[in-house]
């Protein structure tokens, strides 16, 4: 029994070592077979893993102005990290304390010992030999780049001084916030916005390839001369103007802040060529300050109802389908109330009986309504057509991704009801982008030629244009030219005498028109509003149409005529002083002083002989001899339109005579014979303190005694400011049930003898009217109630040379 049992245990344990030994030379085996056999497949597999091909990003191109001015480019930038592993003992022991310091300096982020103990760790023998650190996280640019390349350790000759800096591209904009959100971004999504996201595939280039190698701590490039190099992108010219944009966002930002606004923009686009000048987008941030976060000129969130802005569209389809209404065709708009097409359709004043350019002028819902119900009742479908020819129902294909399609209904559409009609001639139920709109007014300034919006001119590489973007017409001709003409006068007379006259300039016309638009929120319209201006200028021959929007102004003024037209009147000032061909007129208008030749005393030949013949002086204009400076022989050969020039002598050592000359000449030639000068008064020099001749001793003082030569030039009266109108909110525009209208003054004429002299009362700045905002589609069976009226002013007894009968006041609330 005993020898049975010791002999299994035996077998057990021998075969537990067979077992053993057998495995453990499988395991020899696989690995001489690893090693020899197999061995340079897999050193080429890490080798293969270790340094592998990774992109490297092409330099962006640049975005410019209309001009060529930078308005996006990228600049170098560095992120700095270290290799211990290719340093020298003896190099490294002798800079590392140097080297600490200089980065401690420089980052402020570590003390000096933390960034020593941080380099001797990366080469300590206990651990882990490292081949890569990242030294600090801030990048640095390029003279930063050029010192640190000087510091201990990183300057060692051949590469030894284990130094990695690290290209990365910068995106930078030279002016700043200016165009922010039309420049445009792309994230490391690929996502983005305006330009930048448009044009990507142009501005991106091309990345190259090069050899990077993993180490530990990171990855690090191999510079082999295999690296295919990045190809540069192309560059972008935009159709913007710098001046101009600064000039729009500037105007819109301060309109912004007056009136407490949600959010805002301007377009200014020339009429001929399409070219955008200046888009500005300002929106209130959660901080309340307004930064440009969002396209609001032609993307989804800026479309919006137009409101009175579309009234123009809506005229233009009545004098197209009925060429005989006349612009002094009477329209009753009643008190200000009225039911048109099933809804109730108000005005902020009762304006009677008044004509059709009246009706546009004053921006009267009730007058347009009318006017288009009973024109197009029967056939709804023949206003739409009339839009739709004008391309109000498409997009225009504008360059830029992520315009907004606008919104047009006709009769089809299923929303479609017997109140759609009347709501649409006065701006709602359709949705439009401001750009949409702008497009279409400056159609009508073009003569009836709609053309697609531009804003990249060119694509560039360096000087070589690739790609150049010419006008686009979209439809030749929109209306007939009478058509045209009627538009074109209602559109003045909104300055000259409707609701924007506040802004109507002196020496130049505007032609345009307001709007003002309940804003539909949660369902129903509520008491905010959008404001605009659209229109053009000059109006006698349109250069510039532009497009204001205030959005949900808050401090009382709810108006375009008080938000949106001024900022568009500041727009039109800045850009019509800024055109050399609309100034002509105004220098006509200039009285010239053409009695005297300007007069000069003396100076340095050449500018003086230079002055006579722009002047068209006769006379000798040169002195012999060649000599430098000059004098007149006398004042009166100047007024009598000749000129005899002499020789004004300057020998070395000696003091000159600078009577006659300029304060600037004079200094010239003094300081520069070693003599300190002091001038009292202005103009030319009349009297020297050193006689002209004497010795000159370096150091001496000189006083100049100066002395105007001529009348004093007074200089042109500035421009008048525009007039701007403060003004409360309008309690009338309540969609149902307005409250009762306050009684206006009433003002009696001063009473005079026929003989006395009449003096007229004094009369505060004219306001612009206040045009109609109604809430649309409001049906009731009930007739409004009438509207107080003014009392009339009592006549004058007697009058003085029968003066022409004034104009009834408006009374604004």
């Amino acid at each position: 029994m005993k020898g049975s049992v010791k002999k299994s245990i035996v077998t057990r344990v021998r075969l537990a070592f067979l077992g053993v030994a057998v495995f453990s030379s499988a395991i020899f085996w696989k690995a001489t077979k690893i090693q020899y056999q197999e061995g340079t497949k897999w050193r080429a597999l890490e080798q293969e893993r270790r340094i592998s091909y990774q992109p490297v990003p092409a330099t962006r191109g640049n975005i410019y102005s209309d001009n060529e001015s930078i308005m996006a480019t990228s600049l170098p930038f560095y992120r700095v990290a270290w290799d211990p592993g290719v340093v020298d003992d003896a190099v490294f022991r002798a800079g590392v304390d140097s080297l600490a310091w200089h980065l401690s300096h420089f980052f402020g982020d570590r003390s000096v010992q933390e960034y020593r103990r941080r380099l001797v760790n990366a080469r300590d023998p206990r651990h882990p030999m490292v081949r890569y650190i990242r030294l600090n996280s801030r990048q640095i640019n390029f003279q930063e780049k050029k010192l640190l390349a000087k510091w201990p350790i990183f300057r060692a000759k051949r590469n030894r001084g284990g130094a990695i800096f690290e290209k990365v591209d910068k995106r930078f904009r030279p002016f700043g916030g200016l165009a922010q959100r039309t420049i445009g971004f792309v994230n490391e999504d690929h996502h983005g916005a305006g330009l930048e996201y448009t044009f990507e595939q142009s501005l991106a280039g091309k990345s190259g390839e090069a050899l990077f190698e993993r180490v530990p701590g990171g990855v690090k490039p191999v510079y082999d001369g295999t690296e295919i190099k990045p190809l540069p992108g192309y560059d972008v010219k935009t159709t913007l103007d710098i001046n101009l944009q600064d000039v729009a966002e500037n105007a819109l930002y301060k309109s912004l802040v007056d009136n407490n606004a949600e959010y805002g923009c301007v377009i200014l686009m020339e009429v001929a060529t399409g070219e955008i000048k200046a888009v500005a987008n300002l929106g209130k941030a959660s901080d309340d300050t307004y930064k440009e976060d969002y396209n609001y000129a032609f993307a989804d969130q800026g479309r919006t109802e137009p409101g009175s802005t579309f009234k123009l569209a809506s005229m233009m389809a009545l004098f197209e389908a009925r060429p005989d209404i006349k612009l002094d065709d009477i329209v009753d708009t009643g008190n200000g109330r009225m039911l048109v097409g099933g809804a109730v359709k108000s005005d902020s004043h009762g304006y009677g009986r008044i004509t059709v350019q009246q009706v546009f002028e004053k921006s009267s819902n009730i007058g347009v309504a009318r006017l288009v119900n009973e024109n197009f009742a029967k056939n709804p479908a023949e206003y739409t057509d009339y839009l739709k020819r004008f391309g109000l129902d498409k997009p225009l294909g504008f360059q830029m991704a992520g315009e907004a399609r606008p919104y047009v209904k006709d009769p089809t559409d299923r929303s479609w009801s017997k109140t759609s009609l009347t709501t649409m001639s006065i701006g709602y139920e359709l949705k439009l982008a401001p750009l949409q709109t702008l497009a279409f007014y400056n159609a009508v300034a073009n003569g009836g030629v709609k053309v697609q919006p531009l804003i990249v001119k060119e694509i560039k590489q360096a000087d070589k244009v690739l790609q150049r973007n010419e006008t686009k017409v979209l439809n030749p001709k929109i209306c007939s030219e009478a058509t045209l003409a009627k538009v074109k006068a209602m559109m003045e007379g909104v300055v000259t005498e409707g609701t924007a006259r506040a802004i109507r300039p002196k020496d130049y016309s505007i032609a345009g028109k307001t709007g003002t638009a309940w804003k539909f929120k949660n369902g129903q319209y509520t008491k905010t509003y959008s404001t605009s201006f659209c229109g053009y200028f000059p109006a006698d021959k349109p250069k510039y149409s532009c497009i204001v929007v205030v959005d949900s102004p808050r401090n009382g003024r709810i108006y375009g005529a008080d938000v949106a037209a001024p900022v568009f009147r500041e727009v039109a000032d800045k850009c019509m002083a800024r055109d050399l061909l609309s100034q002509r007129p105004l220098l006509a208008k200039a009285r010239l002083n053409k009695s005297h030749v300007p007069l000069v005393r003396a100076g340095m030949q050449e500018e003086l002989a230079l002055v006579c013949q722009k002047l068209g002086l006769a006379g000798k204009t040169q002195a012999t001899g060649g000599e430098e400076w000059v004098r007149a022989a006398s004042d009166t050969a100047f007024h009598a339109r000749t000129v005899a020039l002499v020789v004004n002598p300057v020998r070395p050592g000696r003091v000159p005579q600078v009577s006659g000359l300029s304060l600037r000449d004079a200094l010239f030639l003094l300081e520069n014979r070693g003599l300190h000068v002091r001038a009292t008064g202005t103009g030319r020099v009349r009297e020297q303190s050193l006689p002209v001749g004497s010795p000159i001793k370096r150091g001496d003082v000189i006083t100049l005694t100066l002395v105007e030569s001529g009348p004093r030039l007074t200089a042109p009266k500035a421009l008048p400011e525009p007039e701007h109108t403060d003004l409360a909110e309008n309690k009338l525009l309540t969609p149902a049930d307005p409250e009762p209208v306050a009684k206006a003054l009433v003002i009696k004429p001063f009473a005079s003898s026929a003989k006395a002299k009449v003096n007229p009362p004094v009369r505060s700045k004219p306001k612009a009217a206040t045009e109609a905002v109604s809430k649309p589609a409001v049906t009731t069976g009930k007739t409004a109630p009438k509207a107080a009226t003014e009392k009339a002013a009592p006549k004058n007894a007697k009058k003085a040379a029968a003066p022409a009968p004034a104009k009834p006041a408006v009374r604004r609330t």
